[in-house]
């Protein structure tokens, strides 16, 4: 019997990758930066990026996968073990993560800099405004909302695959299979 521990880690870490990724994206669009941005991130990409990959390969070589069948089928992306409800949890925290990246990429007004003299501005294809710094760092705000979102839908992924995965009890020989 093959263990499924490392698996559940995974899955375990790309959920906690879910949790702080969330959290963060609703605490920026609040107001609020608890965080510095490269801490977030960085946090965020190292809960996300093992198990994601982790998921991948590990469903790549169990299902030897291909394209679905057919595109709009539930059945023909996810595991005939796993069930719907969790599926369905999966894309609807999925497509959160996806509106929070489209939000904040209409709220961009620019790419947030500093002029030679220290001011705030927005970079608009070499066209510069000069802003309030509550201006530039709600901009800042947005890009790193952007950021985590990405790693967080990531996440998402990456826990449900290695979940999907580690729960498959397929070529267990000791489970009687109908």
């Amino acid at each position: 019997m093959r263990s499924n521990r490392g698996l559940l880690w995974y899955s375990a870490l790309c959920g906690a990758g879910v949790l702080w990724s969330g959290g963060l994206v609703v605490a920026l669009a609040l107001g609020h930066r608890p965080v510095h941005s490269v801490v977030a991130v960085g946090i965020a990409a190292l809960m996300t990026v093992p198990g994601f990959a982790a998921g991948i390969l590990a469903n790549r070589r169990a299902y030897r996968t291909q394209q679905p069948r057919r595109l709009w089928s539930l059945a023909s992306w996810v595991p005939p073990h796993v069930p719907v409800w969790a599926a369905i949890a999966a894309g609807l925290v999925f497509f959160g993560f996806w509106l929070s990246i489209v939000l904040a990429f209409v709220a961009l007004e620019g790419n947030p800099e500093m002029t030679a003299d220290g001011q705030y501005a927005l970079n608009d294809h070499d066209r510069v405004v000069l802003v309030t710094p509550e201006v530039y760092q709600r901009q800042v705000d947005h890009q790193q909302q952007i950021s985590l979102s990405v790693l967080g839908a990531f996440a998402v992924g990456g826990a449900f695959l290695c979940a999907a995965r580690a729960t498959d009890h397929e070529d267990d020989p000791h489970l009687v299979h109908d």
